[in-house]
């Protein structure tokens, strides 16, 4: 697997990062403990080595389980955290009801003041088990805070070594832009996928101006473009999917149409549609890495397969031209 420079920062991560929301169990209907240890050692073992988190997803079991999977040899892996989302105070902006990991009710807010942002810094670094984090990011905007403070506290991180490279999570054009004036913000993880392109009007284009890094989350559409998810599908309880647009009964066999047209090229290629899905993403301008999850360790080395071919222009023209077909009702 090849590596590629993390936006400006001074370091590389491997193309595709492993994707740690789903291991957290929250919003996914559950996770084994023991299965996302073995996704991220068969990872590692093909060419995988850096890995995204954040304390929200699970309650920090996230975050524990990775810490946990590299303990021992955390000079081999580049990791990336969150903060700005918590569920341990009621200060900032209200963001979604959910349940803990006992399934008692909670409720998640943003909030990135300066204190804060330090607090959840220092409660990462003992669940990850490590003194640094490689690339450390605010999860969503916090409109209760100025930029520039949230970012402050950043900077601070940086000086004293806790954080080697900041980003951001969810920013526009704009938020980036006034983010920047106060400290290098190297990346911004965002949703895209073949099925959800805004970014391509101002975001992606300023990142590939400003020598900034994409991070692509749900590439797959939180597994719709894996096409195995068919009308009549059965969700764990808890999976949040079912309720999200994408996954709306007309959308999903929609979405399904669209991937029979581009199957050819799959079957052509040997892979996979969900490995065809991702490395179409990875030629997108900007990307510096795909988040793309594994819930054991058969996921996560399909996944790592979708590097080992590449896309010509004839492939990308069709995949594109089908693409500017499909509609779906979001």
């Amino acid at each position: 697997m090849n590596s590629r420079k993390l936006g400006s920062a001074d370091f590389e991560v491997s193309e595709i990062t492993f994707g740690a929301w789903a291991i957290g169990g929250w919003m996914w209907g559950g996770a084994d403990k023991n299965d996302a240890i073995d996704a991220i050692n068969a990872s590692y073992e093909n060419g995988i080595d850096t890995i995204d988190t954040a304390p929200a997803y699970g309650f920090g079991r996230s975050e524990e389980i990775v810490g946990e999977a590299i303990a021992g040899r955390r000079d081999k892996f580049k990791i990336l955290t969150k903060f700005g989302l918590s569920w341990y105070s009621e200060k900032g902006i209200f963001h979604f009801d959910t349940q803990d990991e006992k399934g008692n009710p909670a409720k998640m807010y943003k909030y990135a003041g300066k204190e804060r942002v330090i607090q959840e810094c220092e409660d990462s670094l003992k669940r990850l088990r490590t003194d640094y984090i490689d690339l450390y990011q605010i999860h969503w905007p916090d409109p209760t805070t100025p930029i520039q403070e949230t970012f402050e506290a950043a900077e601070q991180l940086i000086k004293q070594g806790k954080v080697r490279a900041v980003g951001v999570c969810n920013y526009n054009k704009e938020q980036m832009i006034e983010a920047n004036k106060t400290v290098n913000v190297v990346t911004n993880q965002i949703p895209y996928s073949m099925l959800l392109r805004d970014i391509e009007k101002e975001v992606m284009p300023w990142c590939k101006e400003n020598g900034k890094g994409l991070i692509p989350y749900s590439p797959l559409q939180r597994g719709l473009l894996t096409g195995k998810i068919t009308e009549g599908y059965v969700f764990n309880e808890g999976d949040h999917r079912p309720g999200t647009p994408h996954f709306k009964k007309g959308n999903i066999a929609k979405t399904n149409e669209f991937l029979s047209k581009i199957k050819p090229i799959a079957q052509a290629k040997g892979c996979s549609l969900a490995q065809l899905v991702i490395n179409w993403t990875l030629a997108q301008p900007a990307i510096s890495t795909i988040l793309v999850g594994a819930r054991d360790a058969k996921q996560a080395r399909e996944n790592a397969k979708a590097v080992e071919f590449c896309l010509n222009k004839e492939e990308v023209q069709v995949i594109n031209g089908h693409l500017a077909e499909l509609k779906l009702d979001l």
